[in-house]
């Protein structure tokens, strides 16, 4: 099949398959099987995409023209590439996991969980392939009010509340700023089709240049950037599984990869490392990674220490983006990737302990390596890989973000960037070393088990996930350098 082929067939899939999980929802097992079959039909378009893109081939698809000049259009390059081959690969882990998850939980609406997690994915494979800001826009829009009944899943007024701040602050951001970036850009670019080294470049003044930039930073508030970070910690009323889809496989990953593409597509790196407000958002980003960690040291309960875990980590890919070298710009790039396997297996492992110990606060976990030692040592490695230590994929992403900041001549932002790392350990590290090291904390773990082993299998994959990265980063890497001109 042709490439804009394929790109078409990889949106559909789980659109036709939310019908299907829908009708199928008195079967579970066979609601399960539909969401498994679709992703894997999904992660196969997609591997013949890589096998496109790395063939040199740049597949272009017009699905209509709204008006002339504005097709709503895809386009597959380098970074989309990488952010679909993540988005895929992780919905089929994600399933197994939940597969596990919400039936030992209990969970409520279940079929619904998969529905939605399906035009999810959709919205989410419609933004990377994205051959415009117009489209760009419709899809991460679509995003936003798909994700939004998982968010509000278990029906409480808790999980209303959070639903609320949630899309509130996620739609009011990209209408309010965004959309106005959008229409700007139009007005002084002619044009709103993603172009190797900015379509803005040459285009528009310093001020104009700059003033758009903060527009689009801050109104794409799935990046989590400070002060627009609020709807993230708020969401984690959610079932883990939707935590796993919020912070690795499409959510926050759709708002980090926006500013990169903005950044690159829209300005170009040249552009970006002359204005002072890349410059400004730079530090505002490394407020946000140490203030994010800061806030995560004080959290007991285990999914809020995560979600402000994930605030820091969103600062990284930002920083990277706003650097203006190449080095920040690749790094980033590949953070979006590494930062997705570790911080979904942290996350999987948490809700393994909350479904086989129901255990949700630090303080409690320890001793428990030695009644769960499969998933505390996959928290261990989780862990490891956000840091940014060896033999953990996230050694390659953060080396190349030091080397960015030292390229831009910030040793600020290294100091920043060494302090955080420091942080990850006593907030993160700390959790899985006590586990092992520490006698049960007030009750007698005894007779406690491993979680169900579909969610188990999913944490080892994901956990290997961490480790294949750092011994083979290679071809990551090759796609990240391909974003530069």
């Amino acid at each position: 099949m042709t490439g804009p082929g394929l790109m078409l067939l990889a949106v559909l899939i789980p659109v036709f398959a939310a019908p299907l999980i829908a009708a199928t929802g008195r079967w579970p097992n066979l609601r399960e099987t539909v969401s498994l079959v679709a992703g894997g039909g999904v992660l196969a378009a997609v591997t013949g995409l890589y096998r496109q893109i790395s063939d040199g081939m740049q597949p272009r698809l017009v699905l209509g023209e709204i008006m002339p000049g504005l097709p709503i259009s895809f386009e597959l390059e380098p970074l989309g590439m990488i952010f679909a081959l993540v988005a895929s690969f992780l919905w089929i882990v994600t399933t197994v996991y939940a597969i596990g998850y919400m039936r030992s939980h209990h969970e409520s609406h279940q079929t619904r969980f998969y529905l939605c997690f399906a035009l999810a994915i959709a919205s989410t494979l419609g933004i990377a392939f994205a051959g415009n800001l117009l489209t760009h826009f419709v899809f991460y829009e679509l995003l936003s009010l798909s994700s939004y009944p998982l968010v509000t899943n278990a029906g409480t007024d808790e999980s209303r509340r959070a639903g609320r701040v949630y899309l509130g602050i996620l739609m009011g951001t990209s209408i309010g700023f965004m959309l106005f970036a959008i229409i700007w850009t139009w007005h002084v670019a002619g044009t709103l089709d993603f172009r190797e080294g900015g379509i803005l470049a040459g285009k528009a003044d310093p001020f104009t240049a700059g003033a758009l930039l903060l527009l689009f930073v801050f109104g794409t508030a799935k990046a989590a950037l400070m002060p627009f970070h609020r709807w993230l910690p708020a969401a984690m009323v959610a079932p883990t599984p939707v935590s796993a889809l919020l912070h690795a496989v499409a959510v926050v990953k759709a708002g980090v990869f926006t500013v990169l593409k903005v950044a690159v597509y829209v300005f170009g790196i040249d552009l970006i490392a002359d204005l002072a407000s890349s410059q400004a958002l730079a530090y505002v980003a490394g407020l946000t990674i140490l203030l994010a960690s800061l806030v995560a040291m004080t959290k007991d309960n285990l999914k809020a220490r995560l979600a402000y875990s994930t605030v820091s980590q969103l600062g990284y890919i930002v920083l990277g983006a706003m650097l203006g070298v190449a080095a920040g710009t690749v790094g980033g790039a590949m953070h979006i990737a590494i930062h997705a396997f570790g911080k979904i297996t942290l996350f999987f492992c948490a809700g393994a302990i909350l479904v086989a110990a129901h255990k949700t606060r630090v303080s409690e976990l320890d001793g428990l390596g030695r009644a769960m030692p499969v998933t505390m040592a996959a928290f261990l490695i989780g862990a490891l890989s956000i840091v940014g230590l060896p033999p953990m994929g996230g050694t390659w992403s953060k080396w190349l973000l030091v080397q960015g900041t030292l390229d831009a001549g910030s040793w600020v932002l290294m100091g920043v960037l060494m302090i955080s790392s420091l942080h990850n350990v006593l907030y993160l590290v700390i959790i899985p070393v006590r586990a092992f090291a520490c006698p049960p904390a007030g009750d007698d773990s005894t007779g406690l088990r491993e979680a169900p082993w579909p969610s188990l299998a999913a944490i080892l994959v994901t956990a290997a996930g961490c480790i294949f990265l750092f011994f083979r980063p290679d071809r990551l890497f090759q796609l990240a350098g391909e974003i530069l001109p």
